[in-house]
């Protein structure tokens, strides 16, 4: 049973007007059924927690939710403790982190929200509303809005402008345009082979994650096998998903990790599923919830991580020791600790 903390903690600063929203798909979603904002909420908390949530509570939904970002405004803690007090959170009930699939065919690709709740629930509750199509549907991104009547689109120009999102305050930059100089000896323009859905998934990793940035070389090198993947009739955003979850805090190499798991993860291929006559009305996919841990991000289903944490995660948090190392991940450390010797070993 949780105890009260009698100790005052400092208020949340007010969130600023121009604090950053997350992409679209991204970001705060509240919970329905949350009690009205009074001076006691999360009075059972730490000092620190208690800091914390005070200012997720009063963000509006769709705020950027990184431990990043939330660092940058509240400066008494670093991104290492903001981390700590979301996990906190997460196991006094206050939220859980999910993605959802949405989209059909090639074109599915994941969302991925925060749930948030002023009121503490239990993982009973959780676990039936992330099941839900309403949790579904609130974490699928909202549909375009058209322009305004008053509002004319821009006139057309050689080259049209790239459209910006709305929101898209912490997206990535656009790459630099090809460089389009006339080939030497020609008077036209020479043409280069657009990269293969396997390399720019395999590229994109570098900029979701700066522990998984390969060169051009280690893209080439892993493209064909990236490509066994989308053969087999996964699509991008599983393969990138697959590839991304569950890492490790630190990475030596990370092509070395990356073919490791497009080797041993490979799907398996699915026999060709029978031709359905024509004018057969396709049915409509049901997508689910995936709820991420809060600690290392690994995914699963709402009942498989209770307190919001996975098995191994959760195992630490109880028993205050993360689980020791396998053969495995000491083998990696030792021969990393002989290549650094032979580096330092004067020639």
């Amino acid at each position: 049973m949780a105890t009260q903390h009698h100790s005052s903690a400092l208020p949340a600063p007010a969130v600023s007007a121009a604090y950053p929203m997350a992409r679209t798909g991204y970001g705060k979603r509240s919970a329905p059924g949350q009690q009205a904002r009074a001076r006691d909420d999360f009075a059972l908390l730490p000092t620190r927690e208690r800091y914390v949530a005070g200012f997720v509570d009063h963000l509006p939904d769709g705020a950027a939710m990184s431990v990043k970002q939330l660092a940058k405004q509240l400066p008494l803690y670093g991104q290492q403790a903001i981390s700590t007090a979301l996990k906190a959170l997460s196991v006094a009930g206050h939220l859980r982190r999910v993605r959802c699939a949405v989209g059909a065919g090639d074109e599915t690709r994941w969302v991925f929200r925060t749930f948030w709740s002023r009121t503490a629930r239990d993982n009973e509750w959780w676990t039936t509303y992330l099941t839900t199509e309403t949790a579904t549907q609130t974490a699928a991104p909202a549909p375009d809005t058209a322009l305004p009547s008053t509002e004319q689109p821009p006139a057309p120009t050689a080259v049209p402008p790239q459209y910006i999102p709305h929101q898209a305050l912490d997206a990535e930059p656009a790459p630099p345009a090809e460089d389009t100089a006339p080939a030497r000896g020609t008077g036209h323009t020479a043409p280069e082979a657009a990269p293969s859905p396997a390399y720019l998934a395999l590229a994109r990793l570098g900029r979701n994650d700066h522990r998984l940035g390969l060169s051009a070389h280690d893209c080439t090198t892993l493209e064909p096998l990236a490509a066994q993947w989308l053969d087999r009739g996964v699509t991008t955003d599983y393969l990138t998903s697959t590839l991304t979850a569950g890492l490790p805090a630190q990475i030596d190499s990370p092509a070395g990790l990356l073919r490791r798991r497009l080797i041993d993860k490979l799907p398996p291929r699915l026999p060709a599923t029978p031709s359905t006559p024509a004018g057969t009305p396709t049915p409509t996919p049901t997508h689910r919830l995936l709820v991420e841990c809060t600690d290392c991000g690994r995914p699963g289903p709402p009942e498989a991580l209770p307190d919001g944490l996975c098995h191994p995660c959760h195992t630490a948090d109880s028993t205050g020791a993360r689980p020791s190392p396998d053969a495995t991940q000491i083998a990696a450390v030792k021969a990393h600790m002989a290549n650094l010797r032979d580096l330092l070993r004067p020639v």
